[in-house]
């Protein structure tokens, strides 16, 4: 396999899959459908591809022992009950979910690094570039971007395969912000970026 970046390695690349749990991607009504149908695509790339998938969700115990009532996201989200493990909602979108053997991490933060093992699984693989899709863009993949960047992983953001409440917002991001410290692609650029060997 190769990349259209040939200093990129395919063997030490992931995809994250980013909070596309039930209740987050039905927040984006009717703009739902098209992004699960563009990052189906993306992860059925890597897995042609044989890319390790690891998702990345939401997920508190019951009583939210992990909330913080300082912090102001997540100390609404206790009060409203939402995103308990395991409960109704805090699923993955099937169209995107995934098969044996990918890996699943629980965060209680924006970010998918904050107080999770994302990182030790991540060095247990080698891994040294990621290949981000997740919602919000304002949300989870900026403070992704940001904490990966910092800890020297390499970037390419699938701009269409992330979505914000606001879309202007996100046309900021990707456009201005992201490319900073990422490669900002198209979900249908990722299937020739992942191309097998002849």
């Amino acid at each position: 396999m190769i990349f259209m970046d040939e200093s990129m390695n395919p063997n030490r690349t992931a995809l994250l899959v980013m909070d596309f749990q039930a209740d987050i991607v039905a927040m984006l009504g009717e703009r739902a459908a098209p992004l699960l149908e563009r990052v189906a695509g993306v992860v059925a790339a890597a897995r042609a591809a044989k890319l390790p998938i690891i998702y990345v969700v939401v997920g508190f115990r019951p009583g939210y022992p992990e909330v913080s009532p300082r912090n102001a996201s997540f100390a609404a989200a206790a009060k409203s009950g939402r995103f308990v493990a395991a409960t109704p909602g805090t699923d993955i979108a099937p169209a995107v979910g995934p098969a044996a053997g990918d890996v699943v991490v629980v965060k209680h933060r924006v970010s998918a690094f904050a107080g999770t093992d994302l990182e030790m699984i991540l060095r247990a693989r080698e891994i040294d570039t990621l290949i981000l899709a997740g919602i919000a863009t304002s949300g989870v993949v900026l403070s992704t971007v940001r904490h990966a960047a910092d800890a020297d992983y390499r970037l390419v953001v699938v701009e269409d395969g992330c979505a914000d409440l606001d879309p202007e917002v996100h046309r900021v991001l990707t456009e201005k912000v992201f490319v900073r410290q990422a490669t900002v692609v198209a979900a249908s650029a990722v299937p020739g970026m992942l191309r097998a060997d002849s």
